[in-house]
């Protein structure tokens, strides 16, 4: 920390201000009297084991910096603590994302993304930026603003993977098209953000409801949790329309329930438009905006993680941040990447009868 000037002391006139020496505190002790001391010391510790902290195990079973990105990647102030409650650091978050780095950078893969990073810790300020501008991550790629509209960074492997945490970087957001055709999204995605005070039952319900409604357009959605509060369906699309057919597509789809259930679903955004009920965001959908990256963590108090999901399964969770960086392995041990393996293989697009069914005049 750099220091800061306050003000200058008025509680003693600037002649009393001299140099601090050091003064003995006590005598210092014979050899002899030490060493029984250190014999006593020895003994105690042989007959009692070291007690060990939750941080020292980490320790002992952690990769060690060289480990990251093939040894790339060096982690300065590993042991800063990132979340307060979880008691997360820096040197952590770095190696969640490098054990998930065969997951989550298929999901990242050619996408631009936008970094949302936390340089004095989730409960600091948070900065959420787009371009690589000034940041020094080893590894990134950058698309000029003449193919984009805009500056833009994409993260294509390890080492700028846990380069992006290395400049504090938390949670990873995407854009719905790669850089095969940035102009066309190959999906859109509708983030069902709930009133807080709403159970996860209601949840568990619109979910149900939307699925129901794209299932009757002919489209198949993949769930994955919010890491938040909510969960996330994301539509597949063939590269064929630009950003404002969709974006206006999925519109209409979000106005359509909301005139169908008004005292479930909200279209409009603002905290005061979803008490008791859920606004379903469809502004993820336009140029330029993003959402966040599956089997990337959030800013969120325990360091939750977005996680794809089976369809089934959002009754049986408890809630949008139901997995974390701890527990996420056990999931993936389990399934693997298994509720989303079918995306890819996924060929479907907008047609006019689907524009027609809800209620778009063209």
């Amino acid at each position: 920390r750099h220091a800061v000037f306050h003000g200058l002391r008025d509680d003693k006139p600037a002649k009393d201000i001299t140099e601090e020496r050091a003064k003995p505190v006590k005598a210092a002790k014979s050899e002899k009297t030490e060493k029984n001391e250190k014999t006593e010391k020895t003994k105690t510790a042989d007959k009692q084991p070291a007690k060990k902290t939750a941080a020292s195990k980490k320790a002992e079973t952690a990769p060690s910096q060289s480990g990251l990105a093939g040894g790339k990647v060096r982690i300065t102030h590993p042991d800063r603590v990132i979340d307060a409650v979880s008691g997360t650091t820096k040197m952590q978050l770095a190696q969640y994302y490098a054990s998930v780095a065969e997951y989550i950078l298929p999901q990242l893969k050619d996408r631009p993304v936008a970094l949302v990073r936390a340089p004095d810790g989730i409960a600091g300020e948070l900065f959420f930026q787009k371009n690589a501008d000034r940041l020094a991550i080893p590894g990134i790629t950058a698309l000029d603003k003449d193919v984009t509209g805009q500056p833009v960074m994409m993260i294509n492997n390890p080492e700028a993977l846990v380069g992006a945490v290395q400049m504090s970087t938390v949670e990873l957001h995407t854009w719905n098209a790669t850089k095969v055709d940035l102009d066309k999204p190959d999906r859109f995605v509708l983030d069902l953000d709930p009133d807080p005070a709403l159970p996860w039952k209601s949840m568990v319900e619109a979910t149900a409801l939307t699925l129901t409604v794209l299932d009757e357009l002919g489209l198949k959605a993949f769930l994955k949790t919010s890491g938040g509060k909510g969960i996330h369906l994301v539509v597949p699309l063939t590269r064929k329309h630009g950003w404002d057919e969709v974006k206006n597509f999925s519109h209409a789809i979000v106005s359509h329930m909301a005139k169908l259930l008004p005292d479930r679903i909200s279209a409009v955004s603002g905290p005061k438009n979803r008490v008791g009920r859920i606004f379903i965001d469809y502004l993820r959908n336009g140029l330029g905006a993003t959402t966040i990256c599956a089997y990337a963590a959030r800013a969120r108090e325990g360091m939750p993680v977005s996680v794809p999901l089976y369809r089934e399964e959002v009754a049986e969770i408890k809630g949008g941040n139901h997995w974390n960086i701890y527990n996420v392995h056990e999931r993936l041990t389990e399934v693997g990447d298994q509720p989303w393996a079918d995306m890819k293989k996924n060929r479907q697009t907008i047609t006019a009868e689907m524009r027609k069914r809800v209620g778009m005049k063209k």
